[in-house]
């Protein structure tokens, strides 16, 4: 069988450039990479709501206890 070179040489084009084309549609269908979120603000510390909390708390477990009068 006589192989001619540059046939082999277009058949081996025709398939690179087609594997190229394949790799460049799956790197266009890949999602983009996602931002880093940044760290959603807490409130800060508060003396007086947690003392509000804990004045709750007291209330309903009187009132649990059936002390309040």
């Amino acid at each position: 069988m006589n192989v001619e070179p540059k046939i082999v040489a277009a058949i081996t084009a025709a398939v690179t450039y087609y594997m190229q084309l394949q790799a460049a549609q799956v790197a266009a269908q890949a999602p983009p990479a996602r931002a880093v979120e940044p760290p959603k603000p807490t409130a800060p510390f508060s003396a007086w709501a947690l003392s509000g909390r804990q004045s709750m708390m007291e209330m309903r477990r009187l009132w649990q206890m059936r002390l309040v009068r």
